[in-house]
């Protein structure tokens, strides 16, 4: 604990004290080092900068501490990066580093080595502090890899509140408006007409709670079948059924959302409008009316020329 300290405050005053020492990498999406770069004797922070809106860090053979600058790419005074939080997913493989969240030389621990193995998300606010990653001691490096993924996810929006890791307690199970609803058709990274055709609870499910963020408490990995696919940005659905005329896939809702958010129920029949966003290339349900409600909403905003978008509904 006493080396974070020294890391910290020799961070803050890099200028005068550690200049000389640290070591600097850049990369617009994703980065990739080495701690066997590092002189043995040499403690030095090295300063990573990424600023895309997903990429990954792969840190083999870790020593030191790395400090990890995620930034959306845009200019600083376009207030870009307010409302932004970074959503960090380590691959299970990962080991021999703890990632904190470092803000006025503070550390507090944000993934463990161990939750790492266990492929825990975890979420903060880019105005809460900026990611820390020290290397654990080990005598024997040759096998440790620190590696993970990020996607900086604003926290507001159509949708945004059924991702559980974005929110202190538990999701929001609750409808959305009907401005949500026109809005979530037009910008969500899916939107489609199907059917939920039932749900299980996600093998990746685990029970593990902690401060950042929702406790872990699971999700339920629901089968969808759509008649009609809006837009899709990422391939989560795929032709199937007779002739191909339809689109399956999966999506993941909050478990304690039961069958799905907004009063989805699986196997009634009904048809709902689906849209939602995608994670870490699982998509989770977000804004889902019933499709006739939906349509009705449509019509009458289209008539009052107050759309965000046009929709084909042929």
């Amino acid at each position: 604990m006493l080396l974070l300290w020294l890391w910290a405050a020799c961070w803050n005053a890099a200028a005068l004290l550690c200049g000389a020492a640290a070591q600097y990498s850049s990369d617009e999406c994703s980065w990739r080092g080495s701690g066997l770069s590092h002189e043995p004797h040499v403690r030095d922070v090295e300063q990573v900068y990424l600023r895309c809106a997903q990429g990954s860090l792969t840190w083999l053979y870790p020593t030191g501490a790395i400090i990890v600058n995620l930034r959306p790419n845009t200019e600083p005074s376009s207030g870009g990066a307010a409302g932004l939080h970074a959503c960090i997913k380590p691959r299970a493989d990962s080991k021999g580093a703890q990632l904190y969240l470092e803000q006025a030389g503070d550390l507090r621990v944000l993934l463990g080595e161990r939750e790492q193995a266990q492929g825990a998300v975890r979420c903060f606010s880019l105005a809460q502090g900026t990611l820390f990653v020290e290397a654990v001691a080990h005598t024997d490096i040759s096998r440790r890899i620190t590696a993970f993924q990020y996607e900086l996810v604003p926290s507001q929006g159509p949708g945004a509140h059924m991702y559980p890791y974005l929110h202190s307690g538990t999701a929001s199970c609750k409808p959305c408006s009907d401005e949500e609803v026109l809005m979530a058709v037009c910008t969500s990274d899916f939107a489609g007409r199907g059917v939920i055709q039932g749900t299980v609870k996600s093998s990746s499910s685990s029970s593990s709670s902690s401060s950042w963020g929702a406790a872990d408490d699971g999700h339920v990995s629901a089968a969808v079948s759509l008649s009609r696919l809006f837009h899709q940005k990422s391939a989560v659905f795929a032709r199937g059924g007779a002739r191909g005329r339809l689109w399956r896939g999966r999506v993941s809702v909050p478990l304690q959302c039961g069958g799905g958010g907004g009063g989805v129920s699986p196997g009634e029949g009904d048809e709902y409008l689906l849209t939602g966003s995608v994670h870490f290339g699982e998509a989770w349900l977000g804004c889902a009316p019933r499709y006739k409600d939906f349509l009705a909403r449509y019509k009458a905003a289209q008539e009052a020329g107050i759309n965000p978008c046009q929709v084909d509904m042929t």
